[in-house]
């Protein structure tokens, strides 16, 4: 998949305190209402995309790509909270910190326990597409939690297919990797000031990899 042109150029830098989107395109409502630059994310929200909206943003110490036509409920704070987003459908490619406890990530029908990684989702009416990017997380499909699996991954390894039941004795098939990128990845992380673990053939920023998540 090609970048989007507004990610190409200079590497970007960590986003300053107080500002939650570095780039917003099109259609973007948070909480039902249009958003802006100045616009601040938070736990509780939500976030929708039109056939052309387009963000990307930071919460706290994870960043994201929301895609057009996606709707993201932002996980609610609080003591003991451990889900961070819903992508109830759309697609999103997302980069969280590291963690002392398991968080959830979910879309309908995949629940993916993660401490820190790099993941990419759509959620589709009758499948979800999980791709662990870079780390470990542990995928529930939610239709046949019995076929849970710890998925290892450094570079897009096992991209998979979430059903919403068993088929033909699986609820969980082989996919491809498709529709985000590794530049994609590598703003992500340089907004929260980190890095991708992986070397990228011609890197565009020409930068030390992260070595740790």
């Amino acid at each position: 998949m090609a970048a989007p042109a507004g990610l190409l150029g200079a590497r970007p830098g960590k986003l300053p305190a107080g500002r939650s989107i570095f780039e917003l395109d099109g259609e973007v409502l948070v909480n039902g209402r249009r958003a802006n630059r100045d616009t601040l994310l938070a736990a509780g929200d939500l976030i929708e995309t039109g056939s052309n909206g387009r963000l990307v943003g930071v919460v706290g110490q994870d960043a994201l790509i929301l895609r057009p036509q996606s709707r993201l409920e932002l996980g609610a704070a609080g003591r003991g909270a451990r889900s961070l987003f819903r992508l109830v459908q759309g697609a999103m490619l997302s980069v969280f910190g590291p963690r002392d406890a398991e968080y959830r990530v979910s879309t309908p029908v995949a629940t993916i326990g993660i401490r820190g990684t790099g993941l990419y989702l759509e959620a589709e009416a009758e499948r979800s597409y999980v791709c662990l990017c870079y780390g470990k997380a542990y995928v529930t499909p939610n239709g046949a939690p019995t076929q849970a699996f710890e998925a290892v991954s450094q570079h897009h390894d096992m991209p998979k297919y979430i059903l919403p039941e068993a088929r033909d004795g699986s609820a969980v098939q082989a996919a491809p990797f498709i529709n985000h990128s590794d530049l994609e990845l590598m703003t992500l992380e340089a907004l929260v000031g980190r890095q991708v673990p992986f070397a990228v053939a011609d890197d565009p920023y020409q930068a030390p990899r992260r070595k740790d998540y």
